[in-house]
């Protein structure tokens, strides 16, 4: 079975359990259902970054904020309906990536240097936002519940997981697209060898900055829909490193720089969360305990992820 047929299988597959858990599926298991979306998406967003263009970021809860502060502030202070301030929020965030992505490229920062910059802005924001009264502070903002669609507010947990599926479907369409494109092909050659792609002509600086952005949107998006969601943001929850970890999670356990893989991780690492959650209530952080776990044997064991592991061995079996 070459990829593309892996790619497909795994397609229906992902389509067909989605449906059915629309469908079927109500209560606590939807909101954890909703959780594993939210997760795919923000892995998805940092895949585009790190998985495929190779730069390794720990600030993602940067984006994830800003775009749930923004479309938040629009609604309660401007009355926008958040339909409007999701894609304010994603062009806000765009914006800031490129200004992170500038600063950091510009400079030459690289793998673990770029990776504590994007730390350091993180906490920066994380900071400003915690302090100043204007965005709520450390207080947060409140959400006013009025179940209205054209307020981005629902009755039924229902709608909400099939808008996080679309929005989920629309990245991976998106790199899908972006894979078989000059843009796709240009951040695998900076990823494989950055100086040997500017010898050849590939525009450095500016297919980073096309990464970030894009990355800095999906992450955006998936902030926007956190806050209408749960109705409740503050700084200590939307620029928390926990943010952040949770995209890289996805990618490592599934397999970054591929389709699915962030899909197939998030999948895993959500339930698995919730499992161990309710096993060790007394326990503060066992999430986090269980990504350093989760992370390290994965690194060990499967760096290319289950899902990079799939395709790897399906091409070694094809080539015997």
């Amino acid at each position: 079975m070459n990829t593309k047929k892996i790619n497909n299988v795994t397609l229906i597959s992902l389509a067909v359990l989605a449906t059915a858990f629309l469908i079927v599926a109500d209560g606590y298991i939807l909101c954890i259902g909703i959780s594993v979306l939210i997760a795919a998406l923000l892995g998805q967003s940092w895949n585009i970054m790190s998985g495929y263009a190779g730069q390794f970021s720990f600030g993602h809860a940067v984006f994830f904020g800003i775009g749930a502060y923004t479309s938040t502030l629009l609604y309660t202070m401007f009355g926008v309906s958040p339909w409007i301030g999701m894609f304010v929020g994603a062009i806000a965030a765009a914006l800031v990536g490129s200004a992170i992505g500038f600063l950091s490229f510009r400079y030459k920062l690289r793998d673990d240097y770029f990776a504590l910059a994007t730390l350091a802005f993180a906490e920066i924001f994380r900071i400003i936002f915690n302090n100043t009264k204007v965005f709520g502070g450390a207080s947060g903002i409140l959400i006013p519940y009025v179940q209205n669609a054209a307020e981005f507010q629902f009755a039924s947990d229902k709608t909400y997981f099939a808008i996080i599926l679309v929005l989920v479907a629309a990245a991976t369409v998106f790199i899908a697209f972006m894979t078989r494109s000059k843009l796709g092909l240009n951040l695998v050659a900076i990823k494989a060898n950055q100086e040997a792609a500017a010898a050849l002509g590939v525009n450095v600086l500016k297919y980073k900055l096309i990464a970030i952005s894009a990355s800095a949107v999906f992450a955006a998006l998936a902030g926007t829909f956190y806050s209408q969601y749960y109705g409740f943001i503050d700084p200590s929850i939307v620029f928390a490193s926990a943010i952040s970890v949770e995209a890289i999670v996805p990618c490592i356990i599934g397999g970054s720089g591929t389709l699915y893989g962030p899909l197939l991780g998030a999948l895993l690492i959500i339930p698995l969360q919730e499992i161990c959650n309710s096993a060790f209530t007394s326990i503060s952080g066992v999430n986090m305990i269980l990504y350093g776990v989760l992370i390290a044997a994965f690194i060990i064991f499967c760096p290319d992820g289950i899902y990079g592991r799939i395709i790897k061995f399906a091409n070694k079996k094809r080539g015997k």
